[in-house]
């Protein structure tokens, strides 16, 4: 580990099919959250990126994804830029960097290189026009941009051929709002927010996996849970191929079903009936945005709780911690109440009161998700120190999360 700390955001970036392609990289020295007065206007410095891909790879850093990193001048003129892997990574341009030719001259290089651009946060100006030839993506905030000045802002900026990305999407509505105005990037977490609060159709292989959630819950006999899964051959052909695809220790593949609930135990099986209700949700199946921002919310929870030892209560607590993250979307997966999904689950209290009110100490492990996925670190750091984690745990936890959710999601 580098000797200096820092904190590591994640922030979606999905196409138009809805699938993650990238995650905006977001980089803070922990020095800089205790100084009163951060006139920043960049995320970190160079070598915080660097140290940071320095100690844990890039490949574990970025998993299957591309990175978008936020450059400022001093950062985008610095050798230190071209260590980052070129077919990976797309730099992004702050707004507040001034054109001139020394600034169009690195960006031909970085070009050349086989770097991608953006321009973050960006409206026309004139004086850019030297640099949008060498623009990949042009980066557009949408809250700024509401109704009929969306097309003003777009209007002069489609004489190039950017493609368009649309920041802060938080609603399905404003989803559908920058399609019809042609973005072809999204970056936000509209995917993980409930369109309607009421119940919606479930389909059947949706409410065999809830019943199958209940009765391990429950602790029902084995015989039981092989009856709930016999009744639907696609989900039984699915969760099969899911478990086989995910490394869990084992020397041999699963090949049948007899053999999946007898080998993972209902501990494991718990846990990938819960993800098999986020795949089976999506017409992308594992490759559902739900599904990797869940399991990635259950796994650093889990491994936040075995990290850290004074915060195992019992020794089932950093399996519920598991259970706490990944369920702490599945109001968006049913599109229906936290309050009625939780009505309707055999659910131990602590993880009611986590997904209800935030409460204890699994409702303080999942506020500290949450902040980290807002890019939140003075409220990330607050929440380490309340809970007691220590810093290098939670980057140890996070990359090993980063590892295990892209081995998940890269399925063949």
């Amino acid at each position: 580990m580098s000797q200096e700390k820092f904190f590591l955001g994640r922030q979606p970036i999905l196409d138009r099919e809805q699938q993650i392609i990238g995650f905006e990289l977001l980089f803070r020295s922990a020095e800089s959250l205790l100084r009163a007065n951060i006139s920043d206007s960049f995320q970190a410095s160079a070598s915080v990126i660097v140290n940071a891909l320095a100690d844990f790879g890039t490949r574990e850093v970025l998993g299957r994804h591309k990175g978008y990193f936020n450059v400022n001048l001093e950062m985008l003129m610095s050798d230190a830029l071209e260590l980052l892997p070129k077919g990976q990574v797309v730099i992004e341009l702050l707004e507040n960097i001034e054109v001139n030719a020394e600034v169009v001259g690195r960006c031909r290089d970085l070009k050349r290189l086989g770097f991608a651009l953006a321009l973050d946060d960006h409206v026309y100006n004139a004086v850019w026009e030297p640099l949008y030839p060498l623009i990949d993506i042009v980066k557009v905030d949408i809250l700024q941009n509401t109704g009929a000045s969306m097309a003003e802002t777009l209007a002069p900026l489609k004489r190039w051929p950017f493609k368009f990305l649309a920041e802060k999407v938080e609603a399905a509505e404003q989803y559908a709002f920058c399609v019809e105005h042609g973005f072809e990037l999204f970056q936000g977490y509209y995917f993980a927010h409930p369109v309607v609060l009421k119940q919606n159709r479930v389909d059947i292989a949706q409410l065999t996996l809830t019943k199958l959630l209940e009765q391990v819950l429950m602790d029902v006999e084995l015989r039981e849970i092989e009856e709930t899964f016999k009744q639907n051959p696609n989900l039984t052909y699915n969760l099969l191929r899911l478990v086989n695809s995910v490394a869990i220790g084992l020397r041999e593949r699963i090949k049948t079903l007899r053999h999946a609930l007898m080998v993972l135990g209902l501990q494991q099986l718990k846990r990938w009936i819960m993800l098999a209700l986020f795949a089976s949700k999506s017409v992308h199946g594992v490759f559902s945005p739900l599904l990797e921002i869940a399991a990635t919310r259950g796994k650093l929870m889990e491994l936040l709780v075995k990290k850290q030892p004074a915060l195992i209560v019992d020794p089932d607590f950093s399996d519920r911690a598991f259970m706490t993250g990944v369920l702490s979307l599945v109001d968006s997966l049913f599109e229906v109440s936290m309050t009625e999904m939780v009505r309707q689950l055999n659910l131990a209290d602590d993880i009611r009161r986590a997904l209800l009110n935030r409460d204890g100490t699994l409702g303080a492990l999942l506020q500290l998700i949450e902040k980290l996925e807002q890019a939140d670190f003075a409220g990330v750091d607050l929440l380490l120190r309340q809970t007691g984690i220590d810093h290098d745990h939670l980057l140890r936890a996070q990359m090993e999360t980063i590892n295990w959710t892209n081995g998940l999601t890269n399925m063949v």
